[in-house]
């Protein structure tokens, strides 16, 4: 099991991967303690060629004087496709610490649903499922970040790049096969974009579940949840522990003025309740109560209230079924529930009726929406009926 742990190793392997058709990409990393997730370690492979783990090495971010830039320029090498299972949040480390994207990019989670193997299907599925392997797990939670690492931590690491190959050949066949390669491009595109990742304190607030639309109440919980993110992001901390989003909504109700009142709350946690966040606290609270009407911010209308036509968007489920099983895609990857809430609502600007998406369900969904089809069922399936 080889490691890595130069840039100079790095560049060699990289030079070597540069001339195979793709290359299987993995990444351990902690993020329990910070607001970035910290790097721990690579994993690599290309085709083999001497055996199942010839061509595979892991490489150690950790070690002082390795530099990822090889491997950055790897990522830009539009000749060899970059191969992950469910990337995004590799992607993420690697937008945030060498603002890079891998490309072309291929994510064997999303090309399993788009062959149907289901919703969000793990890892360990479809190794035994395509592989025919099985992966020993027992190293799944562990901290990443301790040197040495055991030889049981680096056979488990190396096994999510060798049988990945495996799995990425078999569903790029498939998807040759089916005509399906398109649909998997127009997914990937959300993964490449930098406004995925790129969190703004100001639109922080949008992530806050809360129950009620008023203005007032919202400015307050925009102003909150913007001095929380950025106090995380200054000082590398999860938002958690600035304060927890049932802190915040308590702070938004309640709306102290002075240290004496923030200290009444019954949510907040000790750390908060002096000092500056205590401060960012009051500050935000004023700022959001001196603000203006005009200038308090509104619900997307995806989470206002939809006049939802229930029966509609019943039978919209109905055909949501019936061209998933026909498709053979996951149900998921095609509508979600709000989708198709939003469709029976008289929304028309929805994922679900764009794109390949629009082939397989939106054009019908449209059509019975305007009462054009009906369903019918036959046996134990479901039929569309020209009306």
């Amino acid at each position: 099991m080889k490691t890595l742990t130069t840039t100079e190793a790095l560049a060699e392997f990289c030079k070597a991967a540069a001339q195979s058709p793709y290359v299987t990409i993995d990444t351990e990393f902690l993020r329990e303690r910070t607001y970035y997730a910290k790097l721990c370690l690579v994993q690599l492979a290309i085709p083999a060629t001497d055996g199942p783990e010839g061509e595979a090495v892991l490489v150690d971010p950790l070690a002082g004087d390795l530099s990822l830039d090889p491997l950055y320029e790897l990522f830009r090498n539009r000749d060899v496709v970059k191969v992950f299972h469910a990337a995004r949040q590799d992607l993420e480390i690697f937008f945030t610490e060498g603002k890079v994207f891998p490309e072309p990019l291929f994510d064997t989670q999303v090309a399993a649903m788009v062959c149907g193997f289901g919703e969000q299907v793990g890892y360990e599925t479809l190794v035994r499922k395509i592989a025919k392997a099985n992966l020993d797990k027992t190293s799944r939670f562990t901290d990443w970040s301790r040197r040495p690492l055991s030889e049981a931590q680096k056979t488990y690491a190396l096994a999510d790049v060798t049988h990945l190959r495996v799995i990425y050949e078999y569903l790029s066949a498939d998807l040759d096969r089916t005509g399906r390669a398109k649909w998997l491009h127009e997914e990937l595109g959300v993964l490449t974009d930098p406004e995925t990742y790129i969190v703004r304190p100001s639109e922080a607030w949008k992530r806050v579940k809360t129950r009620t639309n008023s203005g007032k109440f919202l400015a307050v919980v925009r102003e909150l949840a913007r001095f929380r993110e950025g106090y995380a992001q200054a000082r590398n901390i999860p938002r958690n522990r600035v304060f927890k989003d049932d802190a915040l909504l308590e702070l938004a109700s309640t709306r102290p003025q002075t240290i004496e009142e923030l200290g009444r709350s019954r949510l907040l946690l000790r750390e908060a309740r002096r000092g500056d966040i205590a401060d960012g606290i009051i500050a935000a609270v004023k700022t959001a109560q001196d603000m203006a009407p005009e200038d308090h911010p509104k619900l997307p209308r995806i989470n206002a209230k939809l006049q939802v036509n229930p029966a509609l968007a019943d039978l919209l489920r109905v055909l949501l079924k019936a061209k998933s099983e026909e498709a053979g895609v996951a149900q998921k990857l095609i509508a979600t529930s709000s989708d198709l809430d939003l469709i029976a609502a008289g929304e028309r600007d929805v994922a679900a009726l764009k794109g390949w998406r629009r082939e397989v369900f939106g054009q019908d969904a449209l059509r019975l929406c305007a009462g054009e089809i009906a369903l019918a069922a036959r046996g134990s399936s479901v039929e569309v009926v020209a009306l």
